[in-house]
């Protein structure tokens, strides 16, 4: 799994941005501090939003950049409320727009919870096959002790978002898969692609919601599938796959919720949890009334460890 150790400190990027290569942006004095970075406190905030956009201090999403996504140093971020609350982490809706300007965007924050709070249940059968550099920091970690918990923690925000880069980026090669696109990393703060209804800051339904018919049901099976088998190309399970973190957005099936993806091959569970994942979902399907002749959760895990290289 990637490490995230080596992002510049605060101070660093504040450094950098100064420099007379970024002329077209506004230039200004400290962000204030986003969530799950550990700075000082700012006291400078902008006129309006809540607090000056991270951007600069984040670990960013794949190039090129959506036309979407406003990543000028002069944005701000408004909050604008509670998209869905989790025992891990909570997801919150954040406008982030130019001042003066019509460039504005939705982002979706997922904000993974501190020490304090209790992670994902049986978290180690997820953990198996990550490792950390640091013998300290692996200590920890398997101690759950108050600085192990917070990077299990850091682990759930960067191991969603390398998974989510990984597949933005193979989508083309390795086939048809719908993920949030990943805009930034800030600590245990994730920021995504906002999926629902701009105008209405609604989000898209969750596949459990969805009372398809059945030409949409095959059609959402069909974008299943597709998803799997990428997946599995890039060696991965999701790990915890069901109707509640599958959207549904205008007819196509997004992906979410990946903190706990699996690696097929490193971890030893790792066929387990994706014959769970094809178990779990073929079971909805069959309940919404999709033909039994389309669903086979034997020779589809069979099918998807085949393409991991799994034999």
């Amino acid at each position: 799994m990637r490490e995230y150790d080596n992002v510049p400190s605060a101070r660093e990027r504040r450094n950098r941005r100064f420099d007379d290569d970024e002329p077209q942006f506004l230039k200004r004095p400290r962000h204030a501090t986003p969530a799950g970075f550990n700075t000082n406190t700012d006291t400078d905030a902008p006129e309006i939003g809540d607090r000056w956009s991270s951007w600069d201090l984040a670990v960013h999403g794949p190039t090129p950049y959506p036309d979407w996504l406003v990543t000028e140093l002069a944005a701000v971020d408004t909050e604008l409320g509670v998209l869905k609350t989790g025992k891990e982490a909570d997801v919150h809706l954040v406008r982030r727009q130019v001042p003066g300007t019509d460039r504005s965007c939705l982002l979706a924050a997922k904000r993974y919870r501190d020490a304090e709070h209790r992670l994902f249940h049986r978290d180690a059968g997820y953990l198996e096959g990550r490792r950390v550099r640091r013998s300290r920091e692996n200590r920890a970690m398997e101690g759950r002790t108050a600085f192990g918990r917070q990077m299990i923690a850091g682990q759930w925000a960067a191991a969603e978002f390398d998974a989510l880069v990984r597949l933005w980026q193979v989508s083309q090669e390795l086939g048809s898969i719908a993920v949030p696109y990943p805009v930034q990393l800030v600590g245990t703060e994730l920021m995504l692609e906002f999926v629902g209804d701009i105008e209405e800051g609604q989000a898209a339904p969750r596949l459990a919601q969805v009372r398809p018919e059945a030409v949409e049901l095959r059609s959402l099976w069909s974008q299943l599938l597709d998803a799997l088998t990428v997946l599995a190309r890039a060696g991965l399970a999701h790990g915890d796959l069901s109707p509640y973190n599958l959207l549904v957005h205008e007819g196509r099936l997004v992906l979410i919720d990946l903190p706990q993806v699996v690696d097929v091959v490193a971890n030893p569970q790792g066929q387990e949890f994706l014959a769970r994942d094809v178990r779990v979902v073929s079971n909805w399907f069959a309940a919404r009334g999709l033909p039994g002749e389309l669903i086979d959760p034997d020779g589809l895990t069979r099918r998807l460890l085949g393409e991991a290289g799994v034999r």
